[in-house]
């Protein structure tokens, strides 16, 4: 009698409805690309329910003994790293069950061909809307998530980088929608000085919300600012075939002889320049205190916010942070005297390293 198996895709959570539901929506499309006998849930690190817990208690409780997770997320940074394994680990300690966890999305030539699919489709619109115009004189701007890992930034260029040459574009940038630099504002304001008449800006993000709001907000804002150039908005991955693609083979490679290594550049692991301070933090989530929050958490809509009037800046973010001894959201490393105080939250954060540059989260204030 072989064993039963769970599938458990961990995901980060969202204040935005759309993109929990949206994030549903892609793990039950992948079941069917399952062997038939496996049993997948999903569950979330913040902000939105089922959380990551109750799902591997579902696949306990219905016999599985052996459960396969993974990151339902782009690039490993923090939450990949070591929000999620934490949550898993414990779990997996407390109740005696085999636990393995697999890789993020990656840098992989399938999420690099869903990527290519969308900034094809807003190329064929543009084209049709406005006219045929040569990818070499068009510009592309990838926009990522960012965070104060620069391995995950890293990996924002290169996906841009194949793009560009795969595709054949005239320039491309890279922005991210915040935490580290340029944002996009920023980004599109050095674009506009490059001379291309049309730029396609795309968000390298599975999901909408907030941060899709805002990548779009800002080029809307750019576009009435830029008058002459052509700003065309290229949709997020969503679920692109080749990204389920992808998170079916993140899944059953974890049952290899060898398992795929995880985080070569990762800042926890090895001395990476600018984070030297980072090597061998404690493995702790820091994300109990926001589980299951849903739409009800601080700073999930626009219309309950007094800064922004026609979509999320992130603004009040920077106010909030500086509450946290200036420190964003995502700038979580703990001392080791924390390591099993899991309720205390008056941690010491190195500060992330450029946390002023100017064309990072301090151009989002009020000129």
């Amino acid at each position: 009698m072989s064993e039963k198996v769970g599938v458990m895709i961990c995901g980060h959570g969202s204040r935005s409805q759309s993109a929990v539901d949206e994030f549903a929506t892609l793990a039950e499309k992948l079941p069917p690309l399952l062997p038939a006998d496996w049993m997948t849930e999903y569950g979330y690190l913040e902000f939105a329910n089922p959380v990551i817990r109750v799902g591997l208690d579902n696949l306990r409780e219905a016999g599985c003994s052996k459960i396969i997770a993974v990151p339902g997320m782009l690039f490993a940074a923090m939450h990949a790293k070591n929000d999620i394994p934490t949550v898993l680990n414990s779990y997996a300690a407390e109740h005696g069950i085999d636990v393995s966890y697999g890789r993020e999305l990656g840098v992989d030539a399938k999420m690099i061909s869903a990527a290519a699919g969308r900034v094809q489709e807003a190329v064929d619109a543009a084209n049709a809307e406005h006219g045929e115009l040569p990818l070499e004189e068009t510009a592309l701007v990838v926009i990522g998530r960012g965070a104060s890992d620069p391995d995950a930034n890293a990996n924002v260029s290169k996906i841009a980088r194949m793009l560009w040459e795969g595709m054949g574009f005239g320039w491309c940038e890279v922005g991210y929608s915040g935490v580290t630099f340029p944002l996009v504002e920023p980004c599109l304001d050095h674009v506009a000085k490059l001379g291309y008449k049309r730029v396609i800006v795309f968000p390298y993000f599975l999901f909408s919300g907030i941060l899709i709001d805002r990548i779009y907000g800002f080029t809307d804002k750019c576009a009435d600012k830029y008058p002459d150039l052509s700003f065309i908005k290229a949709g997020y991955l969503g679920d692109h075939p080749k990204v389920l693609e992808t998170f079916v083979e993140r899944i059953t490679e974890q049952l290899g002889e060898i398992p795929p290594p995880t985080c070569g550049t990762c800042k926890y692991r090895t001395q990476i320049l600018g984070f030297e301070s980072e090597v061998g933090a404690v493995q702790e989530s820091h994300h109990h205190h926001v589980e299951g929050q849903g739409a009800s958490a601080p700073g999930s809509n626009v219309e309950d916010c007094a800064l922004c009037a026609d979509f999320c800046t992130g603004e009040c973010r920077l106010d909030m942070d500086h509450h946290h001894h200036d420190h964003g959201h995502h700038h979580h490393h703990h001392d080791h005297d924390h390591a099993h105080h899991h309720h205390h939250h008056d941690h010491a954060h190195p500060e992330y390293p450029h946390a002023k540059h100017p064309l990072g989260p301090e151009s989002a204030r009020k000129k």
